[in-house]
């Protein structure tokens, strides 16, 4: 399974790909949601995307991944320090599948993909 981790901190992006090669996935990685948008080209199933970052946020990243012009029907999850339940509702109804709040451990990664049925 090809994954995409979109985060402005180089350290996040090389800890959420440990974690996901570590489950056998093929990671690729973008800092801004810009650069990510531009990655959907490669056909990600799945996008780990942080919501705070410098020149397209997570968010705006979803809404325009979820739009016409890229359509993309893979699985996306916010990975944030983000906690307010009314970001959480809007991230949900912006199109994301599910969302993730730092700090987190392996094992809540592993525990949001299950429910996403990423992984067994």
């Amino acid at each position: 399974m090809k994954a995409l981790v979109v985060d402005d901190s180089r350290t996040m992006r090389t800890i959420l790909a440990k974690i996901l090669r570590g489950l056998d996935m093929e990671v690729s990685e973008a800092e801004n949601g810009e650069a990510a948008l531009a990655a959907l080209a490669d056909e990600p199933e799945l996008v780990l995307v942080d919501w705070n970052m410098p020149v397209m946020s997570g968010i705006d990243f979803v809404v325009a991944a979820r739009g016409a012009e890229y359509a993309y029907r893979g699985r996306i999850m916010l990975v944030t320090a983000e906690t307010d339940a009314d970001q959480v509702v809007q991230a949900l109804d912006a199109g994301a599948d599910e969302y993730l709040m730092k700090p987190f451990d392996p094992e809540a990664v592993v525990e949001k993909l299950r429910l996403l049925d990423v992984i067994p």
